[in-house]
């Protein structure tokens, strides 16, 4: 695919857009209120993966939040930010490596201008976020809903804002719990600029949904060449969103430190317990880095034949099973020994 070209922005201690590789972000769902459940669950999402941690802070109590996850994290940490532009200064002061603001609600051009100036003293960015739920009543009315030209429009009225403030470290979301809506703002927004684009679905449900809803909406973008850094959103534990997030990636070719497994739905002809075995290989697999294709098959007819592009795979039999490499048959092992054996060889790779 043909990536479009992005300027590269400094997070932290990473690099957003400009060629650099996709970044996973999510956002904790704790009480600002409570440091050290959100600081327990921060650690939790990097060790889960997460590469930006972002934390909401409603008030002035919250900054002290801001410090804690700087002191406990390696990953940037980024404050999120609505109506009181004193909240992103603090911030700023507590060591944050982005704001997420939306320049339209935090008053008049002279407070944009505080915050862009402090940002820019620091060489902090700023994530221009654009939501479908809170657009601007004039393009509501302009437009009549919050369609895909409004949220573009949107955006690019408060990339301006930044602009007349000669701040450009900026990086751009777009997001709609509408899919289609979604995707058609971002491509209007990547032709009318090159700033880096966070890519999300909002409000995209409980577990199922969101990750159906933002493997379309994410994945059909990137498998466009649009987007630097994403968030899948889920009304569930953000690990999950982390997990969800780097799947998307694996899926589509652009995270490869890990296995890509492969099984087949199971039909009439498995004598083997598959769905138990695929989860469990999934489970002990999962903090390899290998970059391998692992196939889990219910049969020999779907072992060796359609998965001999896997580099190794297991293919159940009556009381058996096959392990095979590159669709080569290398040994026949009883079923309780089948994992085991499997891993062995996968540990030789």
């Amino acid at each position: 695919m043909e990536k479009r070209k992005s300027r590269r922005v400094k997070v932290g201690n990473i690099y957003i857009g400009g060629g650099e590789k996709i970044t996973v972000q999510s956002m904790l769902n704790t009480p600002a209120s409570d440091i050290n459940g959100s600081v327990k669950q921060a650690v939790e999402l990097e060790k889960a993966g997460c590469e930006i941690i972002r934390a909401a802070v409603p008030d002035m109590a919250a900054v002290k939040l801001i410090e804690k996850l700087k002191e406990n994290l390696t990953v940037p940490v980024v404050a999120d930010i609505h109506f009181d532009y004193r909240l992103a200064l603090a911030s700023l002061e507590a060591g944050v490596d982005k704001i997420r603001i939306n320049p339209g609600n935090i008053g008049s051009m002279d407070r944009v201008m505080a915050v862009a100036n402090a940002c820019k003293a620091k060489q902090v960015p700023i994530r221009i976020g654009v939501n479908s739920g809170s657009l601007e009543k004039e393009l509501l009315k302009k437009y009549g809903s919050p369609c895909a030209e409004a949220l573009a429009e949107s955006a690019m009225k408060h990339i301006s804002m930044l602009e007349q403030c000669d701040f450009n470290d900026i990086i751009i979301s777009i997001k709609s719990s509408s899919v289609p809506t979604m995707i058609n703002a971002y491509r209007l927004v990547a032709e009318r600029c090159d700033y880096p684009l966070h890519l999300g679905v909002t409000e995209a449900g409980t577990h199922n949904m969101a990750l159906i809803k933002s493997s379309i909406g994410i994945g059909s973008l990137l498998l466009d060449g649009i987007g630097d850094t994403i968030r899948v959103s889920m009304t569930d534990d953000p690990v999950n969103e982390v997990s969800a997030a780097n799947g998307i990636l694996k899926a589509i070719g652009l995270k490869t430190d890990c296995p890509d497994i492969v099984s087949c739905p199971t039909c009439g002809r498995t004598k083997i317990d598959l769905i138990a075995l695929a989860n469990e290989v999934e489970a002990r697999l999962s903090g390899c880095k290998k970059n391998i294709k692992v196939a889990v098959m219910g049969c020999a007819v779907n072992g060796p034949g359609e998965a001999r592009e896997a580099d190794i795979g297991i293919a159940g039999g009556d009381g058996c099973a096959l392990i095979f490499k590159k669709g080569e048959i290398i040994c026949k092992v009883p079923e309780n020994e089948a994992l085991d054996r499997l891993l062995e060889e996968i540990e030789k790779l």
